[in-house]
């Protein structure tokens, strides 16, 4: 019997499913896809686009093309609220797009609020597509000798938009551009010793700045303002303080994790709708929590293309199984990188 498959969002999880639309279209299921670009861009390469080392082409995926190739429908828009009793998804536009089947990769974004005043030179790490428009405007303010940029964040994305940053305004003719990562209490604190002695060495070198004297409060007309009193004004700043997942299930009144993803059971699968399957940064892994890296999407690709065909066409479902250590790359710009591994720690220059 021929169902409706729906598909929210095109991201990294649904890579699979979006290869097998032409099967499911054969056989006679309609496939619809929901996302608000027509291209799916991979954030781990977002720093090096933003230094212009990839082209945008060079890190996004044509989503809307390989579905209405294969017979699937492609919706330009965004899905804001979900009816899991009556299987409809509300979208921005208004539209409601049923469903019998619908799973869920709607990614996830940086959630710093307070900010005031003018925020045309404010970028966040995500949605990708904002470090294209970043790039632009830096390389037009690169024509100020004393150009600064600040970087609110302690994570991984903080250090690789730092340097990278740094080396775009370095390569456009701005050797003294100013850049400060204001880090919380420690950069990277996550990451093992060896790779934090590899950021702050490169850093240092590059005089980029690491203020750990305490967290960011606020944001105002492009001055930071710390929790200590201190201001700091300059001239971009971008949003790299962790990443929160799609506010969608939250506003659906959907059972969600501490962090607000879809809570998903070992099938990747909504345990209250069973019909309602999940990947990527917007899910809860019930079982235990997953890091927001895209690996882990990607690991979920298979189990989400055979967990979905099984509901669509009644068979078994397999469980998922997130993997044990992944090789994590930071990359800091100027062709030169990190990456960590269990007990392998490394920094140098791109071969």
């Amino acid at each position: 019997m021929a169902k409706k498959l729906l598909l929210a969002g095109g991201g990294h999880a649904h890579m699979m499913l979006l290869a097998h639309i032409g099967t499911l279209t054969t056989e006679g299921h309609e496939v619809t896809v929901v996302q608000p670009s027509n291209h799916h861009y991979y954030s781990g390469m977002g720093p090096g686009m933003l230094s212009s080392f990839y082209t945008a082409e060079d890190i996004r995926f044509r989503t809307r093309f390989v579905v209405e190739r294969q017979g699937g429908r492609f919706i330009l828009d965004k899905a804001v609220r979900i009816d899991a009793g009556n299987r409809f998804v509300e979208l921005e536009s208004g539209i409601r797009q049923e469903y019998d089947v619908l799973s869920c990769n709607t990614g996830s974004f940086v959630p710093f609020t307070d900010i005031e005043g003018e925020n045309d030179k404010i970028f966040s790490a995500k949605p990708i597509e904002r470090l294209l428009e970043a790039q632009k405007s830096i390389i037009g303010g690169c024509s100020n000798p004393d150009l600064s940029i600040n970087i609110v964040g302690g994570g991984a994305a903080a250090a690789e938009i730092a340097g990278n940053v740094h080396h775009l305004a370095v390569k456009n003719g701005c050797p003294g551009v100013k850049v400060r990562i204001f880090a919380g209490s420690k950069l990277m604190k996550n990451a093992t010793p060896a790779i934090q002695r590899i950021v702050r060495n490169y850093f240092q070198k590059k005089n980029i700045t690491i203020d750990e004297s305490g967290h960011v409060e606020r944001i105002e007309n492009s001055t930071v303002i710390m929790k200590n009193g201190q201001s700091h004004s300059s001239d971009f700043i971008f949003l790299a303080t962790g990443v929160q997942p799609s506010p969608l299930f939250s506003t659906s009144n959907m059972v969600t994790g501490p962090d607000g993803g879809l809570l998903v059971n070992e099938y990747l699968q909504c345990p209250d709708h069973p019909e309602i399957f999940g990947g990527g940064d917007c899910i809860y892994y019930e079982p235990h929590p997953l890091e927001k890296v895209g690996v882990y999407a990607v690991r979920e690709n298979p189990i989400l293309l055979h967990n979905v065909l099984a509901s669509l066409q009644g068979g078994r479902l397999q469980p998922f199984n997130p993997g044990g250590n992944f090789l994590a790359i930071f990359n800091l710009g100027g062709e030169y990188g990190a990456l960590q591994k269990g007990l392998l720690n490394w920094g140098g220059k791109i071969s």
